[in-house]
């Protein structure tokens, strides 16, 4: 049960003084029996006129930011967080009927599953589905977990992991024919493969911690790191009996130990931790920085 603190700082520079318009924050994780959130701040230049406090469609925690009309050529966004994180044990406990598949979701479940389950974009070559089924035994039933395991850690061993700061997320073809992609495009990738197959399959971003490196710093004395990070994504799985079930194909990591949960969603863009809009002239915005600091107890573990 590792204490976990995260800061989070976005900064977005202007070179000529802008109109900010209504932002909308998700960086406040939802309390739950495997993340307690002890404290969370967030803190705001300029400061806003109004924020207002909401659950999304998927019960996400959303700051809806409004400003006032007073130009400025700086917006810094700091998001503190104060959390317990229980990583979920790896012995996960699938329903009997669900263990091989196929298999079929229960009926009371199917309809609230069914927009989980649908892709998300459309696969015109049918290489993702072909990608997907490469998984599956060719001699009768195939273990769930075996598959999505095999599927995960395969993404981690084929794929090259490439950070890109520009937005959007790459179709999972696109993904697929060059080899490449930034762990939202692997995560999507992953989801949509899964959902091709008829699992239930959502979006996941959040906050990445290495705990062991964490603990190697201790031992070695070696003190606090500094340096900057990024959001994490990855995807999640409805198995039944085990319930979501996460999965990070861009580090191989299953059942969520060490992933720092905070929206999740049925598409990318609907999990986005900023979104907004200003009104300035042409060219007026400068950069963007992101800087992130995951400490695990007193030691710092700075992870992209």
């Amino acid at each position: 049960m590792p204490n976990v603190r995260v800061n989070h700082t976005t900064e977005y520079r202007y070179h000529s003084a802008v109109t900010l318009m209504q932002h909308r924050l998700m960086l406040r994780p939802r309390d739950s029996h495997d993340l307690g959130l002890l404290d969370a701040t967030l803190g705001i230049t300029p400061a806003p006129a109004r924020t207002r406090w909401a659950h999304d469609v998927f019960s996400n925690s959303v700051a809806l930011v409004n400003f006032s009309d007073v130009p400025t050529r700086l917006l810094r966004i700091v998001s503190e967080l104060d959390l317990e994180h229980y990583p979920t044990r790896l012995d996960l406990p699938v329903d009997p009927q669900a263990e091989t598949y196929p298999f079929s979701y229960a009926p009371e479940e199917q309809p609230d599953l069914a927009p989980m389950i649908a892709t998300y974009q459309s696969d015109p070559d049918g290489g993702v589905l072909e990608w997907a089924r490469s998984f599956l035994s060719s001699t009768g039933a195939t273990p769930t977990l075996d598959m999505l395991v095999a599927m995960t850690q395969a993404i981690r061993a084929d794929f090259t992991y490439r950070a890109r700061e520009s937005e959007g997320t790459n179709p999972p073809g696109v993904t697929l024919r060059t080899g490449q992609g930034a762990c939202r495009d692997f995560a999507l990738l992953m989801m949509e493969a899964v959902r091709s197959l008829g699992f239930a399959a959502r979006f996941i971003t959040g906050y990445l911690y290495d705990e062991a490196r964490a603990e190697a710093l201790e031992a070695n004395g070696t003190g606090r790191m500094v340096g900057g990070g990024a959001t994490h994504a990855w995807c999640a799985v409805y198995l039944p009996g085990a319930g979501w079930v996460e999965f990070d194909p861009t580090n191989g990591l299953i059942a969520g130990r060490n992933l720092i949960r905070v929206a999740a969603a049925r598409t990318p863009g609907q999990a986005l931790p900023v979104a907004g809009r200003f009104i300035g002239p042409p060219g007026a915005f400068a950069n963007l920085k992101v800087n992130i600091e995951v400490t695990v107890g007193n030691k710092s573990v700075l992870t992209a």
